[in-house]
Parts: structure tokens; sequence; C-alpha cells
């Protein structure tokens, strides 16, 4: 098969043969029919968190199942699926407590350079996120895997696994945002504009998106985004505090920047909630004011929204057929995989929402 094969950290990717294995016990063979390109996916080309060399990146996946591997009981060629990066075990102490997106099972949750599937020759090429998804085909554990709709475009659907169900979750199950609450979303990419819908699907009275594009700032408007503001232009959290005559009940860090992170801290009134949903450079620390504690602001984390994949997708694509999740105006361009690199330049250059690969016109 052809896929997207990164040889060096910090240059293109190469379009490549290679092998793929056939699919093994719990194991299931894709057809690729999209794949969205991810801020996490050029981090990862910069060499941002090392791996080993060649691998195949790519992780916000749909496809239609090829075949299965022995014990895969209910998936079955023909059927339509979305991977998503929360591979889980389901039997380790972070799944029973519902928590599968903190899953430590490494025989499910492989690190790159551990599972066999993909080869170039004789040399092992790291299948990486357990998807692999700049390729034609990716083989994967079943609980990578949910099942959804046929009459659901697959080209959308690919959002769900990463920054759709990242930005909602943090929203629906992180934060639990209730209805007629004060939000800001600092960083408007495919995360933030996921975030900020989210909110507006809670029911939130005000939701201020925070960006340093102007153009992003006003696709924000609609996902949601009551007001915006312009980074770039004076300071964002006094900005904020008038806005609202006081602060933020929540506000949602989507960008992994130490700024970022003490800015939606402070822009919290008293009793507050601050989730932080971007994704750091090792080493990263962000400073808080030790006093505002006493006013009972409360900062989190959140890994993937929390997502219970085969919960949250579905649910994720009821709202999008019923026209309340906003993923038509998420994919700014479909492109080829050989203009995979083109894609990630135009992320760089802050062009997109998100760049979404299409194999043959499948589910486009």
């Amino acid at each position: 098969m052809r896929a997207a094969v990164l040889e060096e950290f910090g240059q293109p990717l190469v379009i490549q043969d290679v092998a793929i294995a056939a699919p093994g016990p719990n194991e299931v063979l894709l057809t690729t029919a999209a794949v969205g390109l991810c801020h996490s996916d050029l981090h990862y080309i910069q060499g941002m968190r090392k791996f080993p060399l060649p691998g195949v990146l790519g992780h916000e996946v749909s496809g239609v199942v090829a075949a299965v591997g022995a014990g895969v009981k209910d998936l079955q060629p023909g059927d339509h699926v979305v991977g998503a990066l929360s591979v889980f075990c389901g039997t380790c102490k972070q799944c029973l407590g519902q928590r599968f997106a903190l899953c430590q099972d490494t025989e499910v949750k492989q690190p790159p350079g551990q599972a066999k599937r993909l080869s170039r020759g004789e040399q092992p090429v790291s299948q990486v996120f357990n998807l692999s998804g700049f390729a034609e085909q990716m083989l994967v554990h079943r609980n990578a895997l949910v099942k959804i709709r046929k009459d659901m475009p697959l080209d959308r659907a690919a959002l769900l696994g990463c920054a759709v169900i990242t930005g909602t979750g943090a929203v629906f199950r992180n934060a639990q945002v209730p209805a007629g609450s004060s939000v800001a979303v600092v960083g408007c990419g495919g995360v933030g504009l996921a975030a900020i819908n989210g909110a507006k699907i809670a029911g939130a009275a005000r939701i201020i998106a925070i960006d340093n594009v102007p153009s992003k700032l006003e696709l924000a408007r609609r996902f949601g985004a009551t007001d915006t503001i312009l980074a770039s232009e004076g300071d964002v959290v006094a900005r904020v505090v008038e806005l609202t005559q006081g602060g933020v009940e929540y506000s949602f860090e989507c960008i992994g920047i130490a700024a970022t992170v003490e800015q939606c801290f402070k822009m919290l009134q008293p009793g507050g909630t601050a989730t932080i949903v971007g994704l750091f450079a090792p080493g990263v620390k962000a400073q808080i004011e030790g006093a505002d504690f006493f006013l009972e602001k409360k900062i989190r984390g959140s890994a993937l929204g929390s997502a219970r994949i085969r919960d949250d997708i579905p649910r994720l694509v009821e709202l999008y057929l019923q026209g309340r999740l906003n993923l038509d105006d998420l994919v700014s361009r479909r492109i080829a995989l050989e203009d995979i690199n083109e894609g990630f330049a135009a992320m760089t250059r802050g062009e997109v929402a998100r760049s979404v690969i299409v194999f043959d016109g499948v589910g486009s």
C-alpha cells in the first residue's frame, strides 16, 4: 500500500510503498477512507516527541472494514468505522473506572516501534498512535474502532476520533459545562472550534473565542462564539474580565503554551474552572498565582476529552446528522495523500481549520 512515511524529524513526509500484515487475533484491517491532519502530527514530525524511525503518523481516521482477525465478533467487512487514539483494554484499573483514555495496557496501547504491523522490506516501520492513518490501509486493535451509521459522511466522520471528541469531551465530560454559563476558549484550531461548538450545544450563554488569527475568529462565530478577542490586541485577561464583568466560569486552553495556561486561570471568576486541553512539549511549566486558590479557582487536565469512544462517537454522529454539530465548516480542504506536505504547510501558516486526506473520493 502507499503511505506517507516520516524518514527524518523536521523533514517532509515521503510517499512510499509499505507492507501491512494480515489481521491477527482482535485485529481489524481497514481500507482508509479519510484522515485529518492534526497539529499533534505536526509536533511529532518536528520532533517534539521522538519515536523510532521510519514511521507512519495519522490518527484522525475513518475507514471501511476489509477483514477481521480471530476474536472479532462485532465487526465485519463493509462496516464503516471511526478510529480513535484512546484504544483501551477494558480490564485495567483505569478502564474499570471508566477512564478509557488513560488505559496503560501496552499490549493494546502499544508505543511506537512495538507493533509489528508495518514494514518496508526487512525494515520495520513504526505504527504511531496505534493507527498510522496516513496510508491506504490500517491494521489496528478492535478497541481502537467504533462502528458508525453508513449514512454518516466518512470525510467528516474522521474528525470525530480526535479533534471533535477532544474538544466536545472537554466541555461535556471534563468541565461538565451547564446551560447558561460563561465560557472562554483560547485557541481556535480544530480542537478549540469543537470546544466552542460543544459549549453551544451545552447551552452556554456567553462563549468567548480567543486567537491571534482573525480568520479563525470569524470561523469561531460559525461554531457558536458570541464574542471574539484578537490575542495580539491588548491584555487578553483584562478584556475577558471586562466583557463578563468579573471573569468566566469555564475556560479551555487548546494550544499547549505556558502563557495561555496562565491566562486561562487568571480569566476565571471566583469558583471557576480552567480545563487544559493542549499538547505540551516535554518540560513546559506554567506559573499559577497561589493566592487565587483561596478564591476556589480550579485547574484540571483533559486527556482526549476523557473519551468513552463507544458511547461518545455515535452520539456525536447523531448530533451532526441533526445539524447541531458543525463538521462541515471544520473541513477547510480535501486533499490527496500526495498533497500531505502542503497540507501541513497550510496548517503552519494558519490558513485552515482542518485539511482532510480523502482516498479515492470516499466519503466526500
